[in-house]
């Protein structure tokens, strides 16, 4: 359940309720500058509010199944990013600061990430593994290396129709059929990734970029076969039906 309410003191303004979660004009603004800050683009305001309704259900969903991130566990995380920046954790939450981000926005993001790589499994965990050194090239603050390879650069969104566990069959192939209706109804992702977002126990993530070397052959051929702008077949994990929808495909 999302809702919209108002306050006056902006800086703190609950602008959004996610299942009981606040999202302030603050943590949206933080938002907003670490987008810009790991894509070198300007996001609209929808942009940062979206990632972090995700963030907020992904949790909300994982502490479902009493799946719960510690601070420590954040805390080490955000420790590795800086160790593989070549900085220490006060100098990573200074770059934030000096972006106009915070530690909190990046801190939020690992925390959801931790949550949900750990719930979720299946083909295509591959692509929703999340290591320190991705953060890092998110934000750009080093140059990649080139390493000669030829290929595909995929941005993917994986969106999961959840099955509670424990359910039975029936369950999942009710669910394979909304999946099917889904992907009748995907035509584009600019179009598909909302519709998809406002369906009932669906959770998509937050966009991907894969390198086709970076993939397992199985994983790469299925994604060569995916028309630009629709869905992969769905595949059945853990936590429901999965489909990813291929955004992007750039030699």
């Amino acid at each position: 359940m999302i809702a919209t309410i108002s306050l006056p003191a902006r800086a703190q303004q609950i602008v959004l309720l996610v299942n009981g979660s606040p999202i302030t004009d603050l943590d949206i603004a933080h938002r907003e500058k670490f987008i810009e800050m790991s894509t070198h683009k300007k996001p609209n305001r929808q942009e940062a509010i979206n990632s972090l309704v995700d963030e907020t259900l992904e949790l909300k969903e994982a502490a479902r199944y009493s799946l719960e991130v510690s601070d420590a566990d954040v805390q080490s995380a955000y420790d590795n990013v800086a160790e593989n920046m070549g900085v220490d954790a006060q100098k990573l939450t200074q770059i934030l600061a000096n972006g106009g981000a915070s530690a909190d926005t990046l801190k939020h993001k690992l925390k959801a990430q931790i949550a949900w790589t750990t719930l979720v499994r299946g083909r295509f965990k591959v692509s929703l593994e999340i290591a320190d050194k991705d953060v890092e090239a998110e934000l750009q603050l080093h140059t990649p290396q080139d390493n000669g390879q030829v290929g595909y650069e995929y941005v993917v969104r994986p969106i999961v129709l959840i099955v509670p566990r424990g359910a039975p069959d029936a369950a999942y192939e009710a669910r394979k059929r909304d999946a099917d209706a889904l992907r009748a109804r995907f035509a584009n992702c600019a179009d598909g990734i909302p519709f998809a977002r406002g369906l009932p126990e669906v959770a998509v993530r937050d966009p991907i970029n894969k390198s086709s070397a970076d993939l397992p052959p199985a994983l790469r051929t299925i994604l060569n076969n995916v028309e630009l702008g629709h869905l992969s077949p769905p595949d059945q994990t853990a936590e429901g039906v999965q489909r990813v929808a291929v955004c992007a495909q750039d030699v």
